[in-house]
């Protein structure tokens, strides 16, 4: 598998680019920005962009939705319950960046247990709210991978203080989706540096 991360937009997101080496179908998680830059990834390996997916609907996750869905035609996929962030102004967005939001619409509302193809590859949707009602990680099958967008840090968990935020369903959510998934599991978060299970399970002050 093709595995390409680029950190995005001003609020420094965490851009995972998937792709199967065979067939050349590629997803992109969380495009928060920079378009020009994962669309220069995506065309040095000349992979074909099949599906946006956004793990939540804050701005900073999805602002290159709209440009690499006019570049590339692939479908953008969010959970249901954020599906509305999409196509409505961010008062945030203004606020950490002094920018508006470039709106989008979703083509595809994800639900628990969802799987979304690449090629070979499948990713399994986890449905893991608090950040959002709508946040979800993805769960590479038959890799130890896990994407969780702003769900869990290393050393941290996703902020729950804006609206729709939910402490308790957030840290239900990892310790029943994604500690079980087991120590050797690499987790990809939406901000900072690359953890595992292992280390969150025993060093995450928040559990």
């Amino acid at each position: 598998m093709i595995q390409k991360g680029l950190i995005v937009g001003l609020l420094e997101v965490n851009c995972y680019i998937l792709g199967d080496e065979e067939t050349k179908e590629a997803v992109v998680i969380d495009p928060g920005g920079d378009e020009a830059a994962i669309l220069e990834v995506l065309n040095r390996h000349k992979l074909q962009l099949k599906l946006i997916i956004d793990t939540h609907g804050h701005f900073d996750h999805v602002d290159a939705n709209q440009p690499l869905k006019e570049a590339t035609g692939a479908k953008i996929a969010i959970h249901a319950a954020d599906a509305q962030m999409l196509d409505k102004p961010s008062s945030e967005a203004m606020f950490f960046t002094g920018n508006r939001l470039r709106l989008s619409q979703a083509d595809i509302l994800l639900q628990e247990n969802d799987i979304l193809t690449f090629g070979k590859y499948r990713l399994k949707v986890l449905h893991t709210p608090g950040h959002t009602p709508g946040g979800i990680s993805l769960l590479l099958e038959d890799h130890p991978y896990v994407y969780v967008g702003d769900t869990l840090f290393a050393g941290s968990i996703g902020r729950t203080d804006f609206p729709g935020g939910d402490y308790d369903a957030l840290i239900n959510g990892v310790r029943t989706k994604i500690f079980p998934l087991g120590d050797n599991y690499t987790v990809y978060p939406g901000h900072g540096p690359v953890t595992t299970v292992a280390q969150e399970r025993k060093y995450n002050p928040f559990f």
